[in-house]
């Protein structure tokens, strides 16, 4: 018995379908291959074969790729996607399409493995922006073609191959590890170190940070990290002066290794929290400068 999928009153037989899944996997790099369903639908109403519409269709049959670049946002420990609930609607205002990913913080190549993924929901390049160790997923992901420039806040930014305690083991330990416990393999963040990780927030706000956190895997500063997109990307950096979770100095060093454009700014460790409009102008900075 034939198999056929219905949506909007056109019949698409299964064999088609495996045609049009497959040759999206194919293409799944290029931003060209987005074609309008509404081509699709036309064709089939007609009898005619995915593979070749797709393989045929014309730049006017396809989805026009807006003018703005796709901001997309990978956070770090003790965090989630939530953590830039503050610059997202700036980004939004401006016209920005906008992704935060999750990272399960297990391993460095499923992290970045799953900011790549949201790539394909991307609507034109990708403004990539990472805090903390989301600087590592960044380095790792950012290589991508698909990636055209890259933000780092108070992040990690390891060489490739390296792992993140290379760089981090080169200074003195902050007193954010003064706070932290390991339960069950992960790597928590106690009630008193919300202080020193989000010391410029309302008390209200630490406890959210708190609450919402994310712990990684104990290992997971001991994983090398494959590729270093700043090396192949225009990079900002910005470096949180009174940040007591990354040393500022380490900051300052990597931002000048990769040679980043610098914004510095008195704030902890999250200043994405703390200074918004700060952390929200350097992204568009980024953002302006790929469509020139």
């Amino acid at each position: 018995m034939m198999l056929a999928f219905r949506r909007r009153g056109v019949r698409l037989a299964l064999a088609d379908m495996l045609d049009f899944w497959r040759l999206l996997a194919d293409n799944a790099n290029a931003f060209a291959d987005r074609i309008d369903p509404s081509v699709l639908a036309d064709a089939h109403t007609n009898g005619e074969s995915i593979r070749r519409v797709i393989a045929g269709a014309t730049s006017d049959q396809r989805f026009n790729m807006p003018d703005k670049p796709t901001i997309v946002f990978a956070h770090g420990l003790w965090a989630d996607g939530s953590c830039y609930s503050k610059v997202i609607p700036l980004l939004l205002t401006d016209g920005f399409q906008v992704i935060s990913t999750q990272n399960h913080l297990n391993t460095v190549a499923d992290d970045a493995a799953a900011v790549r993924t949201s790539f394909a929901r991307a609507s034109g390049p990708v403004v990539l922006v990472g805090h903390s160790y989301g600087g590592t997923v960044i380095t790792a992901a950012g290589t991508d073609q698909r990636v055209a420039a890259l933000v780092y806040i108070c992040a990690f930014a390891p060489e490739d191959g390296d792992t993140t305690l290379v760089d981090q083991d080169k200074y003195p330990a902050t007193p954010i590890f003064q706070h932290i416990e390991v339960v069950e393999g992960r790597i928590w963040l106690r009630p008193s170190g919300v202080l020193e990780f989000a010391g410029d927030l309302s008390e209200a706000e630490q406890q959210l940070v708190w609450a919402t956190q994310m712990a990684p895997l104990a290992d997971l500063f001991d994983q090398p990290v494959p590729g270093a997109a700043w090396k192949l990307k225009p990079t900002s950096y910005i470096v949180g002066s009174d940040d007591r979770t990354i040393q500022p100095e380490l900051q300052r060093f990597l931002a000048k290794r990769m040679n980043a454009k610098v914004t510095e700014v008195a704030s902890s460790h999250v200043p994405m929290l703390s200074q918004p409009r700060r952390v929200y102008e350097v992204i568009r900075d980024a953002a302006v400068n790929i469509q020139r």
